[in-house]
C-alpha cells in the first residue's frame, strides 16, 4: 500500500519526512477557500513548494468547510460546485493522482430521508467530465454506512469512490471500524489513517488509541490492493510512529513503500 503523509508540518518537516520514508504527500492547501480566491499564483506558488519539498506522489484535500453538495439550497450547491471544480483543477495541474471531498453531513443539521439521492444527483453531475483523477467521498461525522455505501452503488464512474477515515468512524459512529471497512471495502481506494480514543478525533499516532487500523486496512487490502492511505497526523513523531506501525505491520495488513 502506497503511504502519504498529510501536509499539516512545515514544509522542512515534511522534506524530512519525505527523504526518510519516501511517501507522498497529501496537501490541504487548496481545501482553503483563500488560496481558491487566488488559484493560480497559489498552485504556481506550491508547486515550488512541492519540488523542494521532493515530493514525488500527490494527493489533494478538496474544500469543505460552509460547503455542502447535497443542500436544499441550489445556491449552495453550486458554490460547492464551483469550489470542488477549482480543487479539481489545482489537483490537474500539479499532477494529483486523487482529490478527496467530504461528506459535509452533520448529524442533528441534515436529515438522512433523500440524502443518497441528492448526493448521487450532485456526483453523477460533477463526474460527467472528469476523467483521470480518482474522486473520492470521505466519511468525517457520518453515524451510518449505508447511506455512503448507497452513493458509493450508484455512482457509476470509474474515478468515484471512497475514502474511508478510520479515526473518524472510530469516534463518529457507533458501527464498528472493522464493519465501515468490510462493507464499503470494495470501493474504498484510499484510506486514511490516525488513531483516537473513540470519543474525539485527536488525530494520535497509529497505536496510541483504540481504533482497529489493522483489520481495517486488512478488510480494504483484500478488496484492492491498489488502495492508497495518508498517514494524518500533526507531528513529525507521530508521522514516525505511524509510518513504522505500518511497515511492522505490514506484512498481516497491507504491502506498504
Amino acid at each position: 500500500m502506497r503511504v502519504f503523509i498529510s501536509h499539516l508540518m512545515e514544509d522542512y518537516e515534511m522534506k524530512e519526512l519525505i527523504e526518510m520514508t519516501g511517501c507522498g504527500v497529501e496537501s490541504i492547501e487548496f481545501s482553503i477557500s483563500e488560496n481558491l480566491d487566488s488559484l493560480y499564483r497559489e498552485i504556481r506558488t506550491y508547486e515550488k513548494r512541492l519540488s523542494r519539498m521532493g515530493c514525488k506522489e500527490l494527493t489533494i484535500h478538496g474544500p469543505f468547510l460552509d460547503l455542502n453538495p447535497m443542500a436544499y439550497d441550489k445556491w449552495v450547491v453550486e458554490i460547492t460546485r464551483q469550489r470542488y471544480e477549482q480543487a479539481y483543477l489545482a489537483a490537474q495541474l500539479l499532477g494529483a493522482e486523487k482529490i478527496i471531498y467530504h461528506t459535509c453531513y452533520i448529524p442533528g443539521i441534515y436529515m438522512l430521508t433523500g440524502w443518497a439521492d441528492r448526493m448521487v444527483d450532485f456526483w453523477n453531475r460533477f463526474m460527467e467530465d472528469k476523467h483521470g483523477i480518482q474522486v473520492l467521498m470521505e466519511n468525517v461525522q457520518d453515524p451510518c454506512i449505508e447511506p455512503i455505501l448507497e452513493v458509493a452503488d450508484r455512482v457509476r464512474h470509474p474515478d468515484f469512490g471512497l475514502c474511508l477515515d478510520v479515526g473518524h468512524a472510530n469516534c463518529y459512529s457507533q458501527e464498528s471500524v472493522t464493519k465501515w471497512a468490510r462493507r464499503l471495502g470494495p470501493h474504498v481506494k484510499h484510506v486514511h489513517l490516525s488513531d483516537n480514543d473513540g470519543r474525539t478525533d485527536s488525530h494520535l499516532a497509529l497505536g496510541e488509541g483504540t481504533t482497529p487500523a489493522a483489520e481495517a486496512l486488512s478488510c480494504i487490502y483484500f478488496h484492492n490492493p491498489e488502495a492508497t492511505c495518508t498517514i494524518e497526523c500533526s507531528s513529525r513523531e507521530a508521522v514516525l510512529k505511524s509510518w513504522n506501525w505500518l511497515q511492522m505491520d505490514k506484512g498481516r495488513c497491507a504491502r506498504t513503500g
